[in-house]
């Protein structure tokens, strides 16, 4: 007899984990392992933001429960934020939640929106999480195609009109985890049109909205006339402000959806540090020159990668948001069989395509979240492994 559930059973394995347990063996065996498979940033946090941190966890008042829907000075930065930045307005009482995290907020919901046997749109290659998180609520996950020679966008006239009658959810993610894709705002409109013909609602990760380069400014969902009547979107501070560990992010929109949501979040957690929430309300009323920093750092080692991979003969556009760069598997080998080969032979972690759903095949993406000199290091390896060499034991920690 097991004693999990049988969702739990069922869910395959998280194929991060899979590639950090080889990670760890080959580590065990001397050998220095440069990970670009997993996004989380390297670079600090802010130190306007750790001060406000310490300055707040002193404070004996400030070691209590926090409110289930977040700080009123957390949700008007929010709101004041989208306004600012968007120009859309939001009733920060209504129209904004506070999370544990965009992650936390997105697996939540599928408790908070969809009844066992639901249908929910997810993206193909799309965040992993999309699919466990509708596994575990007991929904059925259904494909959503995105055109690659288009630049990832929904295809819409693709969808199955049987399958669109059991979704009740449809996901999207831009700037896209894993390819980077970018949109303008008509995808977002057709998205609204579409959502509203087939009675869906549509919630929009942009956990990467704000890691831009060039003159590319993402747009937000809510800025199509009528968006909230369908759609929420869920932001967080951990790519924008080097704020991983720390699990602060929102949702905003509709308020039905974020009612809902904050139902389920209220009976499952208790809300974020108060000291946490409050060093967040500094980073969302700062002048963003610290982002920008970060995006510049970014896009110099995005263009070190890229003209390594051209080298090498690996195609790779280049993205215009996120810190990820989706490339071409060389040859006819699998994407996982890459990778597996990248590890063990150049001592690099990359991650297959396959790893974000089926239409990943033949792809893999590279992480730039590794301090630059790491960067270069992993390029020569790869251009070593590309022209037949092996890691040696000069690679050896």
């Amino acid at each position: 007899m097991s004693y999990a559930s049988k969702q739990v059973q069922s869910l395959p394995p998280y194929l991060f984990s899979v590639f950090h347990e080889k990670k760890k063996r080959l580590q065990a065996k001397g050998v220095d392992v440069i990970d670009l498979g997993i996004g989380a940033p390297d670079l600090p946090t802010p130190e306007f933001i750790v001060e406000r941190l310490k300055s707040e966890a002193i404070k004996p008042e400030n070691h209590k429960y926090a409110p289930y829907a977040g700080t009123q000075a957390f949700r008007e930065a929010v709101a004041a934020f989208y306004q600012k930045q968007y120009n859309v307005k939001l009733d920060p009482n209504k129209e904004v939640l506070t999370l544990i995290g965009s992650k936390e907020g997105i697996a939540h919901m599928m408790y908070a929106v969809i009844d066992p046997g639901d249908g929910v749109l997810i993206p193909d290659p799309g965040y992993p999480v999309y699919d466990s998180a509708v596994h575990l609520a007991n929904g059925k996950g259904i494909p959503l195609p995105l055109d690659p020679d288009r630049g990832y966008v929904p295809m819409f006239d693709l969808m199955d009109k049987r399958e669109l009658k059991k979704a009740k959810l449809m996901l999207l993610n831009y700037p896209s985890n894993p390819t980077g894709a970018t949109v303008e705002m008509d995808t977002f409109l057709e998205a609204v049109l579409f959502a509203k013909k087939h009675n869906l609602c549509i919630a929009q990760d942009a956990a990467y909205g704000l890691v831009t380069f060039d003159d590319y400014q993402a747009p937000s969902i809510l800025q199509v006339p009528g968006a909230k009547e369908v759609a929420v979107e869920f932001g967080s501070l951990s790519k924008s402000f080097n704020m991983t560990g720390w699990r602060i992010g929102y949702v905003v929109g509709n308020e039905e959806i974020i009612r809902a949501l904050s139902i389920v979040k209220s009976n499952m957690d208790t809300g974020q540090f108060l000291p946490i929430q409050k060093a967040g309300v500094t980073a969302l009323q700062s002048d963003f020159s610290a982002v920008r920093n970060n995006n510049d750092i970014y896009q110099k080692r995005m263009e070190t990668m890229l003209e390594a991979l051209w080298d090498m003969g690996i195609q790779a556009e280049k993205p215009r948001g996120t810190f990820f760069i989706w490339a071409k598997v060389p040859g006819q080998e699998s994407s996982k069989a890459f990778a597996e080969k990248m590890l063990e032979e150049a001592g690099v972690i990359i991650t297959p395509g396959t790893a974000f759903g089926e239409q990943g095949e033949g792809f893999f993406r590279i992480s730039l979240s590794v301090p630059t000199k790491r960067l270069s290091e992993a390029v020569q390896r790869m251009k070593t492994f590309q022209a037949g060499g092996r890691l040696d034991d000069s690679k050896k920690t």
